[in-house]
């Protein structure tokens, strides 16, 4: 390899690694973490849904900023209004509550036919936690969680923040494939109903899925 190849070489490696780092930096300065939490998926054969979000969630940026003395109080009192504003928009939210350090206690539950509307997801679709998205041509349905970068999860995990909970997803569909953690019969829903259950201990888990057949 000659001289240019190598400075080229560098340079794009370079320009890769400090992407990644504006990568991190997007997500990480818009992100709301579920921190602790309970979630639960319910959905039919015939498509009907219903999804609840019961938990704990921190705006990152506002979490940091005050671990790292950043922003005032005054400064924080400000940014909680507008998470508040920005989430109150949601009619799906009936509980909203800022306790401390960027962190809100929240219960969020919606219902319908997914059949109808293709794509649910907590919080938003560019900002989600878990979502819910039907396929019209195979006809599946998946459930899954967000995907983060290793590189986010370990800026997430050295600012002290992290993940705990668990998802639970109940169905009578026919499932094609899933990573569960847990699964039973769940005949108290009915007939050919399965419970699945996903134990989030940390930030570093497997991101939960599973895909499901309608009909």
């Amino acid at each position: 390899m000659n001289i240019l190849s190598r400075i080229n070489n560098k340079l794009f490696k370079k320009i890769l690694r400090n992407g990644f780092v504006v990568i991190a930096v997007m997500v990480l300065g818009s992100c709301y973490l579920p921190v602790r939490f309970d979630a639960e998926i319910e959905i039919s054969k015939r498509g009907y849904y219903s999804f609840i979000f019961d938990g704990y969630i921190a705006k990152v940026p506002i979490f940091e900023g005050l671990q790292k003395r950043k922003i005032t109080p005054e400064q924080e009192k400000k940014q909680v209004a507008d998470v508040i504003k920005d989430l109150q928009r949601d009619v799906n939210l009936s509980e909203l509550k800022y306790l401390n350090k960027g962190h809100f206690k929240v219960h969020w539950q919606r219902e319908g036919d997914i059949l109808k509307e293709k794509t649910v997801t907590f919080i938003r679709r560019n900002e989600y936690f878990v979502g819910i998205s039907y396929n019209k041509n195979t006809g599946r349905v998946q459930v899954s969680g967000r995907s983060l970068a290793r590189d986010t999860k370990n800026q997430i995990n050295d600012m002290g923040l992290g993940i705990q909970g668990e998802i639970r997803v109940i169905t009578d569909a026919n499932v094609v494939s899933n990573n569960a953690t847990t699964i039973r019969k769940f005949p108290k829903k009915g007939p050919g109903y399965k419970i699945y259950i996903w134990k989030i201990k940390n930030i570093f888990a497997p991101t939960p899925v599973i895909t499901m057949a309608l009909g």
